[in-house]
């Protein structure tokens, strides 16, 4: 009993932060405060109410539909909500309610940030990235226990690989196919998950990236110039690894 009204606290945690977060996903490409107005309709501009604030619930309830000028409400909303409370519940699963739980909480919701903001504007924030770097190197050696050189090598690898894949590709193709967002986000999440975790970070989201772009190009009969912005598949390989990562590392230490 006590485990399941944990786990629904934990929920209601995730949604909350989620219903937060949707704030940041708007304003923050727009350079608004998220702070301050209040939510409101993007369409009538009129404040949302309370009750039709409440994560997940007030979509079902509202018939996806905004209660004054009933413009649609983006899917977007509950699905951020949903997707963050479903994440904590898995991480208070793996790590308990704990300094890890909270740390790799953090992680993930600046990733959900980053994946949304990418898809809808093709840009990575560095008010995400840049102060994410060191924080997350510190909460990575002082609360997650990775050792400071392995930390500080998956900072200096993950930035450095992009690095060499952007130049590499712009050279080859004579056009930019990598941001420098991307580059910032890969050091980010080196510095926080360590070195090791990059092999299998970079081959998920490439794999992925690559079907997911091919797909994308048929649907919609673009040719290979067609842009995908590839921090959503980042961003998603590294939350694979918190839960799946060691396994993959017993595979790969099998193998040697």
């Amino acid at each position: 009993m006590m485990s399941f009204v944990m786990n629904t606290l934990a929920f209601v945690f995730g949604a909350a932060i989620g219903s937060f977060l949707n704030v940041c996903i708007f304003r923050l490409p727009a350079e608004k405060s998220i702070v301050a107005p209040a939510s409101r309709c993007p369409y009538c501009l009129h404040p949302i109410r309370f009750y039709d604030n409440i994560p997940i619930i007030s979509f079902i309830l509202l018939g996806g539909k905004c209660r004054d000028c009933e413009s649609r409400i983006a899917w977007r909303y509950p699905l951020v909500e949903l997707t963050m409370a479903l994440l904590s519940v898995a991480l208070f699963m793996k790590f308990g309610l704990s300094l890890n739980f909270f740390v790799f909480f953090i992680f993930t919701a600046v990733l959900m940030a980053i994946t949304f903001i990418d898809l809808d504007h093709q840009i990575i924030p560095d008010i995400l990235t840049l102060p994410g770097i060191p924080l997350f190197f510190l909460g990575a050696v002082f609360i997650v226990k990775i050792p400071w050189l392995e930390a500080f090598l998956g900072f200096l690898i993950g930035g450095g690989v992009l690095f060499v894949i952007a130049l590499g590709y712009e050279f080859i193709a004579k056009r930019e196919g990598m941001g420098g967002g991307d580059i910032k986000l890969l050091a980010m999440i080196g510095a926080f998950l360590g070195w090791k975790s990059l092999i299998f970070i970079l081959l998920f989201s490439s794999l992925t990236g690559a079907v997911i772009g091919i797909a994308a190009m048929v649907i919609h009969k673009q040719d290979t110039k067609y842009a995908i912005p590839f921090g959503p598949f980042l961003s998603a390989a590294a939350i694979a690894y918190i839960f799946f990562g060691q396994c993959y590392m017993n595979l790969f230490l099998m193998g040697y």
